[in-house]
C-alpha cells in the first residue's frame, strides 16, 4: 500500500478553518496546506493570523488570512466572499473557534459571559455553515467538521455555558447534516479530551500529569492527532460518512478505566480512579 492511499490529498481543493490563529486551529491548517490544499484562514487577532498564513506561504502553499469574528453575520459572509473570490471554491471546512467564561458553579455565572459563550460556540458554527454551505454547493458539495469537546455529550461541572455551547454544535451539525445529506455535503464533530495546546502548556506540568491520568490510555493527546481525523472526515476516504460525532480522548468517552485494578480480597477503594 504506498503513501498516497492512506494519507488523504487535498491538491486542487480548499479548505477554510476558523480559529486558525493558533493551536487545533494552526496544526490543521497546516495539515491541510501540506496535503496540497489552499488554505483560508480566520480568527479575530490579526498579527497572529497573518503570521500562520506567511509560515505557510513560505513552505511553498497558498494561504489567504482574514481577520473574521464567527459571531458576526457580515463578517462571515465576508469571508465566504473573499475565499471565493481568491480561490473560487470551498471545498472544505473547520469550525474551530471557541470561547467561554472561566470556570464556575452555574449560579456564578454572569449572563454576559454565558451569552459570549453561546455566541462564539452555537452561533459562530451556525453562521459559518450558513454561509460555507451555499459556496460548497456551487461546486457539486463538500464536508464541513465542527470543533465541539467531550464536554458536549458527557458535560463537566463548572462549565455550564462551554457544555451548552459544545451540546448545541453537536445537534447543530446532526440537523445540518440531515438537511443536505443528498446534496453532496457532509458534517461531522470532533469532540477532543485533553488536548496539549497552549492552554494546557501554560496550566504546567502537574495539571497535564492530571489530564493524561484521567484518560483510558494514560496520556494526553496532541493536536496533530486531532488534525489527522479533521483532514480525515474532510477527505473522500470518509465519504459514507455524515452527522457523526467523533470522540479523540484516548477513551474517556468509552467509561472510567481504574487506574489499579481491583482484585478479589483488595479494598474497593483501590479500584476508584
Amino acid at each position: 500500500m504506498t503513501t498516497s492511499s492512506i494519507r488523504p490529498s487535498f491538491a486542487g481543493k480548499v479548505a477554510l478553518i476558523a480559529g486558525a490563529s493558533r493551536g487545533i486551529g494552526e496544526v490543521t491548517a497546516r495539515a491541510f496546506a501540506d496535503a496540497g490544499a489552499a488554505v483560508v484562514l480566520a480568527a479575530r487577532d490579526v498579527q497572529a493570523l497573518e503570521s500562520v498564513a506567511q509560515s505557510i506561504r513560505a513552505a511553498g502553499s497558498r494561504a489567504l488570512a482574514v481577520p473574521s469574528d464567527v459571531g458576526d453575520a457580515d463578517s462571515m459572509q465576508n469571508l465566504i466572499q473573499q475565499t471565493m473570490r481568491k480561490f473560487g471554491r470551498l471545498d472544505a471546512a473547520f469550525n474551530n473557534a471557541t470561547d467561554g467564561p472561566l470556570p464556575a458553579p452555574l449560579a456564578d455565572i454572569d449572563p454576559a459571559d454565558f451569552d459570549r459563550g453561546i455566541r462564539t460556540n452555537i452561533r459562530g458554527t451556525f453562521l459559518g455553515m450558513k454561509y460555507q454551505i451555499p459556496a460548497m454547493l456551487q461546486s457539486g458539495g463538500g464536508a464541513i467538521v465542527n470543533m465541539a469537546s467531550l464536554a458536549g455529550p458527557l458535560g463537566v461541572a463548572n462549565l455550564a455555558a462551554y457544555v451548552a455551547g459544545k451540546a448545541g454544535i453537536i445537534g447543530l451539525s446532526k440537523a445540518a447534516a440531515l438537511d443536505y445529506a443528498d446534496q453532496g455535503i457532509r458534517v461531522n464533530v470532533v469532540a477532543p479530551g485533553p488536548i496539549l495546546t497552549h492552554h494546557l502548556e501554560r496550566a504546567g506540568m502537574e495539571a497535564q500529569r492530571q489530564a493524561a491520568a484521567s484518560t483510558p490510555m494514560r496520556r494526553i493527546g496532541l493536536a496533530k492527532e486531532v488534525a489527522a481525523t479533521v483532514l480525515w472526515l474532510c477527505s473522500d476516504q470518509a465519504s459514507f460518512i455524515t452527522g457523526a460525532t467523533i470522540p479523540i480522548d484516548g477513551g474517556q468517552f468509552a467509561g472510567l478505566k481504574p487506574v489499579r485494578v481491583y482484585r478479589p480480597g483488595q479494598p474497593m477503594e483501590a479500584n476508584s480512579p
